[in-house]
């Protein structure tokens, strides 16, 4: 029975070290990019996977009980919550940076259906 322990303790320390590296690489992307959009991409997939890693791993290491179900749906909530407000403020980032296309290619981009030119 201690074995199964020290497996099960092992391989929730593997599972939320991979997190903290996942969020390493995701910091060091931060740092490195220079436009906000680009930014903001490598902290939401950052986030997403690290924060899945650390707590699967805690829930390994805690077992099958009431904390670990807060903890699933904890990781449940970011998974939704993260990607629609990175969404968001690409979004909004998107809408008032009126120089867009200095950073971004903009040029295969339609217009809306109620707006598009017949002339093209």
């Amino acid at each position: 029975m201690t074995a199964l322990l020290w497996i099960r303790f092992a391989a929730g320390i593997a599972l939320i070290l991979c997190g903290i590296i996942v969020f390493g690489i995701e910091l060091f992307g931060v740092f490195k990019f220079g436009y906000v959009l680009n930014r903001m991409h490598a902290a939401a997939m950052g986030d997403t996977l690290g924060i899945a890693l650390c707590m699967l791993g805690l829930i390994i290491i805690c077992g099958l009980n009431f904390t670990s179900v807060k903890m699933i749906l904890v990781v449940v909530f970011l998974w939704f919550a993260s990607p629609v407000a990175s969404h968001m403020l690409a979004r909004f980032e998107v809408a008032t940076n009126e120089e867009l296309d200095r950073e971004c290619d903009v040029s295969g981009l339609s217009a809306p259906a109620g707006n598009a030119d017949p002339q093209k």
